[in-house]
């Protein structure tokens, strides 16, 4: 698996963005990411629409790259850790999140995390809460007008349309504003939103091998 990285400047700190569709920030030893939709393709296998399970196998291959990499001590999911509340592959998930019991598990909670107390306490969590403010930055999985912090935010599943002399392209994406840096869908099982991301961005596009600034 390779990993490429482009380092941007967020409020004066470092902030690392991948190809992996995953973000570190150093100075918190955190790794930071949105979207993962645990569960989508149980879901869908529950209504009768044949789906492997290697969708969410390679996501979570991905994700212990990651923390092999950077060697966080945070994990940090900004919004839709889950996509149907609780299924067979949740029991999956937990049994990966097992294999790291020193990292400290954050939950921010988006519009698909329904958890029962049940379901909180199978996930071994460390912290859930609507938002999370950490040194001047606001977690919250979508972008809210009114706060005054810097905003990391999901929610939208960025993506970007390039042309070529041969066709449209659609590439997944980071994308950084004055006051927001939205993170792409970290689960590869998602659709990619062209249209309702923030204007006057800067856009961090990436393939599976390089990571650009447009």
């Amino acid at each position: 698996m390779n990993i490429a990285v482009k380092n941007i400047t967020l409020n004066n700190d470092i902030f690392t963005l991948t190809n992996q569709r995953a973000a570190f920030w150093k100075k918190e030893k955190a790794l930071i990411l949105s979207d993962l939709h645990i569960g989508k393709t149980a879901h869908f296998r529950k209504n009768g629409i044949a789906l492997a399970n290697h969708i969410m196998k390679s996501d979570l291959e991905r994700l212990s790259f990651l923390i092999e990499y950077f060697e966080p001590e945070k994990f940090i999911v900004v919004g839709d850790l889950l996509h149907a509340g609780d299924n067979s592959d949740v029991d999956e998930f937990c049994s990966w999140r097992n294999q790291y019991p020193d990292l400290q598990f954050y939950l921010i909670e988006g519009n698909h995390d329904r958890l029962s107390a049940k379901l909180e306490e199978k996930l071994c969590l460390n912290f859930k809460s609507e938002s999370l403010s950490v040194n001047g930055f606001t977690f919250i999985h979508d972008f809210e007008e009114t706060l005054p912090e810097f905003q990391i935010t999901g929610h939208i599943h960025p993506g970007v349309v390039l042309n070529s002399a041969v066709k449209k392209i659609r590439l997944p994406c980071f994308v950084q504003t004055r006051n927001q840096l939205l993170l792409p869908a970290f689960s590869e099982f998602t659709g990619l939103d062209t249209r309702n991301i923030p204007k006057g961005g800067t856009f961090f596009v990436f393939t599976d091998s390089d990571i650009h600034e447009i």
